[in-house]
């Protein structure tokens, strides 16, 4: 039986350079001739796409937090069993976008439904499957926040006008609006972060902050460091 891979996951709000330290992460780990898998929540699998959408569209309105929650696991429970789960049985390393720690941040502390509910649902449907090594991407949150919403409206505003263009089909089906959580308040957000220190607090042997206020190559490099001191994964640094 071939050995278990590494599962890393990168949180933080939106907006500190998740994905583009993911990307940046992946490429250094091919590079040093690892087998990587990236995906992302919420989504990851076409059925989690389609839930992403109602979830993130700022259109989706009147949806309670226990459904919004719900929602989420329902995608988790089948990245997990399609994607995660079986790539780690194949020795491959896989990174993900976000995973049950920002259901905890954003659903049990933003909307205040509490840890204990996140991480009963995280037991009975996701098996208790833990990631190896979790990065925290930690930046102020008026920036981040800001940040993500300029990203977002440009990414919609696209979308907006690709759809009326028929040669630019893609542009509309990779670039929906997905402002939805961005358009909370500041208290909101505070309580997000606050909820993610609580993990850092409660796991520190499992999450790792990193500052992400500075250059992205600088993030990156900072990132590089910590799976290769924490997991004894070799990484090409550029």
């Amino acid at each position: 039986m071939s050995r278990r891979g590494k599962f890393i996951t990168f949180e933080g709000l939106d907006g500190t350079g998740k994905s583009t330290q993911m990307r940046k992460l992946a490429a250094a780990l091919r590079a040093a001739g690892h087998k990587v898998v990236e995906t992302r929540e919420p989504g990851g699998t076409a059925a989690g796409e389609k839930i992403r959408r109602v979830l993130l569209d700022s259109a989706t309105e009147g949806l309670s937090p226990l459904a919004e929650m719900a929602l989420m696991f329902a995608s988790r429970a089948q990245h997990i069993a399609e994607v995660i789960q079986p790539a780690l049985d194949h020795g491959q390393i896989v990174l993900c976008d976000r995973f049950t720690d920002s259901t905890e941040a954003y659903q049990g502390s933003g909307r205040k439904l509490g840890s204990e509910a996140v991480l009963k649902l995280h037991r009975v449907l996701c098996g208790d499957l833990q990631p190896d090594l979790t990065i925290l991407l930690d930046s102020d949150p008026a920036m981040s926040v800001g940040r993500a919403r300029r990203r977002n409206r440009r990414a919609s505003h696209g979308a907006i006008k690709g759809g009326n263009d028929s040669s630019n089909k893609n542009t509309a089906k990779h670039h929906p609006d997905e402002n939805r959580f961005e358009q909370q308040n500041r208290a909101f957000f505070t309580r997000v972060q606050e909820g993610y220190q609580a993990i850092v607090a409660r796991e520190p042997q499992r999450i790792v902050k990193v500052d992400a206020s500075g250059a992205p190559a600088q993030t990156h490099r900072r990132v590089v460091g910590v799976v290769g001191r924490k997991l004894k994964l070799a990484a090409r640094n550029s």
